[in-house]
Protein backbone atom coordinates (compact mmCIF):
# COMPACT_ATOMS: atom_id res chain seq x y z
CA UNK A 1 0.00 0.00 0.00
CA UNK A 2 0.85 3.59 0.06
CA UNK A 3 1.02 5.92 2.89
CA UNK A 4 -2.22 8.38 1.91
CA UNK A 5 -1.66 10.90 4.92
CA UNK A 6 1.71 11.68 3.16
CA UNK A 7 0.84 11.44 -0.38
CA UNK A 8 -1.10 13.71 -0.34
CA UNK A 9 -3.16 16.71 -2.82
CA UNK A 10 -1.49 19.25 -0.53
CA UNK A 11 1.43 20.47 -0.75
CA UNK A 12 3.81 23.40 -2.39
CA UNK A 13 2.37 25.10 -5.46
CA UNK A 14 6.24 25.24 -7.14
CA UNK A 15 9.08 22.53 -7.35
CA UNK A 16 12.50 23.86 -7.42
CA UNK A 17 14.56 20.64 -10.01
CA UNK A 18 17.80 19.87 -9.92
CA UNK A 19 18.51 21.75 -12.83
CA UNK A 20 17.66 24.81 -11.33
CA UNK A 21 14.00 25.56 -13.09
CA UNK A 22 11.29 26.48 -10.68
CA UNK A 23 8.10 24.15 -11.64
CA UNK A 24 4.73 25.82 -11.00
CA UNK A 25 1.47 24.38 -10.70
CA UNK A 26 0.27 27.33 -12.54
CA UNK A 27 1.92 25.99 -15.54
CA UNK A 28 0.80 22.59 -17.94
CA UNK A 29 3.44 20.27 -16.48
CA UNK A 30 3.57 16.77 -17.79
CA UNK A 31 4.98 14.08 -15.39
CA UNK A 32 6.55 11.02 -15.72
CA UNK A 33 7.87 8.80 -13.35
CA UNK A 34 9.88 5.42 -13.51
CA UNK A 35 12.86 3.88 -11.37
CA UNK A 36 14.71 3.50 -14.65
CA UNK A 37 13.76 4.98 -17.64
CA UNK A 38 12.94 2.02 -19.87
CA UNK A 39 10.41 0.14 -22.19
CA UNK A 40 8.55 -2.01 -19.86
CA UNK A 41 7.41 1.27 -18.70
CA UNK A 42 6.38 2.71 -21.57
CA UNK A 43 9.14 5.60 -21.84
CA UNK A 44 9.43 4.62 -25.71
CA UNK A 45 5.83 5.40 -26.22
CA UNK A 46 5.97 8.41 -24.05
CA UNK A 47 8.59 9.92 -25.73
CA UNK A 48 7.19 9.28 -28.81
CA UNK A 49 3.68 11.13 -28.18
CA UNK A 50 5.89 14.39 -26.74
CA UNK A 51 6.54 16.12 -30.02
CA UNK A 52 3.02 16.21 -30.64
CA UNK A 53 2.60 17.14 -26.62
CA UNK A 54 4.86 20.25 -27.38
CA UNK A 55 3.82 21.46 -30.45
CA UNK A 56 -0.04 21.79 -29.61
CA UNK A 57 0.87 23.22 -26.26
CA UNK A 58 3.43 25.60 -26.26
CA UNK A 59 3.45 26.21 -22.57
CA UNK A 60 3.51 23.06 -21.34
CA UNK A 61 6.13 21.66 -19.85
CA UNK A 62 7.82 17.88 -19.40
CA UNK A 63 9.27 16.31 -15.88
CA UNK A 64 10.77 12.87 -16.77
CA UNK A 65 11.93 11.42 -13.32
CA UNK A 66 14.06 8.19 -13.44
CA UNK A 67 17.31 6.71 -13.70
CA UNK A 68 19.02 5.34 -16.98
CA UNK A 69 19.47 1.58 -16.19
CA UNK A 70 17.24 -1.06 -16.60
CA UNK A 71 14.60 -2.74 -13.32
CA UNK A 72 12.43 -5.16 -15.21
CA UNK A 73 13.13 -5.66 -18.72
CA UNK A 74 16.20 -6.43 -20.98
CA UNK A 75 19.34 -4.04 -20.98
CA UNK A 76 19.62 -1.22 -23.75
CA UNK A 77 22.33 -2.60 -26.34
CA UNK A 78 25.96 -2.02 -25.15
CA UNK A 79 26.82 1.56 -24.41
CA UNK A 80 23.64 2.96 -24.46
CA UNK A 81 20.82 3.54 -22.96
CA UNK A 82 17.24 3.34 -23.19
CA UNK A 83 16.79 6.58 -22.24
CA UNK A 84 18.98 7.74 -24.76
CA UNK A 85 18.11 5.81 -27.13
CA UNK A 86 14.46 6.95 -27.69
CA UNK A 87 15.38 10.14 -26.58
CA UNK A 88 17.22 10.06 -30.06
CA UNK A 89 14.71 8.78 -32.08
CA UNK A 90 12.61 12.45 -31.50
CA UNK A 91 15.23 14.58 -30.56
CA UNK A 92 15.50 17.17 -33.88
CA UNK A 93 11.30 16.98 -33.27
CA UNK A 94 11.60 18.75 -29.51
CA UNK A 95 11.90 21.84 -27.82
CA UNK A 96 14.66 20.31 -25.01
CA UNK A 97 14.66 23.65 -23.28
CA UNK A 98 10.48 22.02 -21.93
CA UNK A 99 11.58 18.84 -21.25
CA UNK A 100 13.64 18.06 -18.14
CA UNK A 101 15.21 14.95 -17.27
CA UNK A 102 15.56 15.31 -13.85
CA UNK A 103 17.30 11.54 -12.87
CA UNK A 104 16.70 10.49 -9.15
CA UNK A 105 15.90 12.58 -6.50
CA UNK A 106 14.65 12.63 -3.04
CA UNK A 107 11.47 11.54 -2.09
CA UNK A 108 9.92 14.86 -0.80
CA UNK A 109 11.27 16.52 -4.10
CA UNK A 110 9.47 13.85 -6.10
CA UNK A 111 6.40 13.94 -4.21
CA UNK A 112 6.17 17.71 -4.67
CA UNK A 113 6.93 17.07 -8.69
CA UNK A 114 3.18 15.37 -8.52
CA UNK A 115 1.70 18.53 -6.90
CA UNK A 116 2.54 20.49 -9.36
CA UNK A 117 1.20 17.89 -12.29
CA UNK A 118 -1.06 18.94 -14.75
CA UNK A 119 -1.23 15.20 -16.57
CA UNK A 120 0.92 12.49 -14.88
CA UNK A 121 1.37 9.42 -17.60
CA UNK A 122 1.86 6.32 -16.00
CA UNK A 123 2.62 3.54 -18.44
CA UNK A 124 3.38 -0.25 -18.49
CA UNK A 125 3.53 -3.47 -20.04
CA UNK A 126 1.43 -6.14 -18.13
CA UNK A 127 3.24 -6.47 -15.27
CA UNK A 128 3.45 -5.74 -10.97
CA UNK A 129 1.85 -2.11 -10.93
CA UNK A 130 4.11 0.83 -9.80
CA UNK A 131 4.02 2.26 -6.18
CA UNK A 132 4.48 5.79 -8.14
CA UNK A 133 1.10 5.11 -9.39
CA UNK A 134 -1.04 4.70 -7.02
CA UNK A 135 0.91 7.78 -5.03
CA UNK A 136 -0.02 9.39 -7.62
CA UNK A 137 -3.49 9.13 -6.93
CA UNK A 138 -3.41 9.67 -3.42
CA UNK A 139 -1.94 13.22 -4.40
CA UNK A 140 -4.87 14.18 -6.39
CA UNK A 141 -3.15 13.87 -9.76
CA UNK A 142 -4.92 13.33 -13.15
CA UNK A 143 -3.76 10.08 -14.41
CA UNK A 144 -3.34 8.59 -17.86
CA UNK A 145 -2.62 5.54 -17.88
CA UNK A 146 -1.84 2.24 -20.72
CA UNK A 147 -4.97 -0.02 -21.27
CA UNK A 148 -3.50 -2.88 -19.57
CA UNK A 149 -3.55 -4.99 -16.59
CA UNK A 150 -2.48 -4.52 -14.02
CA UNK A 151 -3.52 -0.46 -14.40
CA UNK A 152 -7.05 -1.75 -15.75
CA UNK A 153 -7.75 -2.77 -11.67
CA UNK A 154 -7.07 0.35 -10.83
CA UNK A 155 -8.07 3.11 -12.96
CA UNK A 156 -11.64 3.08 -14.56
CA UNK A 157 -11.75 5.45 -17.77
CA UNK A 158 -13.43 8.47 -17.21
CA UNK A 159 -14.33 7.71 -13.88
CA UNK A 160 -10.89 8.14 -11.67
CA UNK A 161 -8.58 8.12 -14.77
CA UNK A 162 -8.06 8.18 -18.75
CA UNK A 163 -6.79 5.11 -20.41
CA UNK A 164 -4.77 4.85 -23.35
CA UNK A 165 -3.57 2.00 -25.39
CA UNK A 166 0.00 1.19 -24.41
CA UNK A 167 1.52 1.47 -27.93
CA UNK A 168 -0.41 4.33 -29.51
CA UNK A 169 1.84 7.54 -29.04
CA UNK A 170 -0.48 9.51 -30.86
CA UNK A 171 -3.84 8.42 -28.55
CA UNK A 172 -1.59 9.47 -25.87
CA UNK A 173 -0.90 12.67 -27.28
CA UNK A 174 -4.76 13.77 -27.86
CA UNK A 175 -5.56 12.31 -24.42
CA UNK A 176 -3.20 14.68 -22.68
CA UNK A 177 -3.56 17.96 -25.20
CA UNK A 178 -7.31 17.69 -24.43
CA UNK A 179 -7.02 17.40 -20.81
CA UNK A 180 -4.36 20.56 -21.24
CA UNK A 181 -7.01 22.57 -23.29
CA UNK A 182 -9.92 21.92 -20.81
CA UNK A 183 -8.38 20.93 -16.90
CA UNK A 184 -11.70 22.08 -15.70
CA UNK A 185 -13.80 18.86 -17.67
CA UNK A 186 -11.39 16.66 -15.72
CA UNK A 187 -10.94 17.99 -12.60
CA UNK A 188 -13.51 15.70 -11.10
CA UNK A 189 -10.67 12.64 -11.84
CA UNK A 190 -8.35 14.32 -8.86
CA UNK A 191 -10.98 13.93 -6.21
CA UNK A 192 -11.77 10.29 -7.38
CA UNK A 193 -8.18 9.01 -7.76
CA UNK A 194 -7.92 9.90 -4.69
CA UNK A 195 -10.90 8.48 -2.92
CA UNK A 196 -10.14 5.43 -5.18
CA UNK A 197 -6.11 5.35 -3.37
CA UNK A 198 -7.10 6.20 0.28
CA UNK A 199 -10.42 3.32 0.11
CA UNK A 200 -8.31 0.52 -1.50
CA UNK A 201 -4.64 0.67 -1.16
CA UNK A 202 -3.65 3.05 2.20
CA UNK A 203 -0.56 1.30 3.75
CA UNK A 204 -2.13 2.17 7.51
CA UNK A 205 -5.78 1.94 7.26
CA UNK A 206 -6.14 -0.94 4.45
CA UNK A 207 -2.96 -3.08 3.10
CA UNK A 208 -1.35 -3.42 6.28
CA UNK A 209 -4.37 -4.45 8.31
CA UNK A 210 -5.46 -6.89 5.66
CA UNK A 211 -1.64 -8.46 5.60
CA UNK A 212 -1.65 -8.69 9.71
CA UNK A 213 -5.41 -10.63 9.37
CA UNK A 214 -4.09 -13.15 6.61
CA UNK A 215 -0.84 -14.08 8.96
CA UNK A 216 -2.76 -13.96 11.79
CA UNK A 217 -5.58 -16.23 9.95
CA UNK A 218 -2.78 -18.70 8.52
CA UNK A 219 -1.00 -19.09 11.81
CA UNK A 220 -4.53 -19.91 13.60
CA UNK A 221 -4.94 -22.58 10.61
CA UNK A 222 -1.75 -24.04 10.81
CA UNK A 223 -1.90 -23.92 14.96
Amino acid sequence: GVDANFATPNGPSNVKLPDGFMASKEEEIVTFVSRNLEPYRGYHTFMRALPKILAERPRARVLIVGGDGVSYGRAAPEGQTWKDIFLNEVRDRLDLSRVHFVGRIPYSTYLNVLHVSAVHVYLTYPFVLSWSMLESMAAGCIVVGSRTPPVQEVIEHGKNGMLVDFFDPDGLANMVTSILKRPAKYRHLRLAARETAVRRYDLKTVCLPNLCRFFEETAAMTG
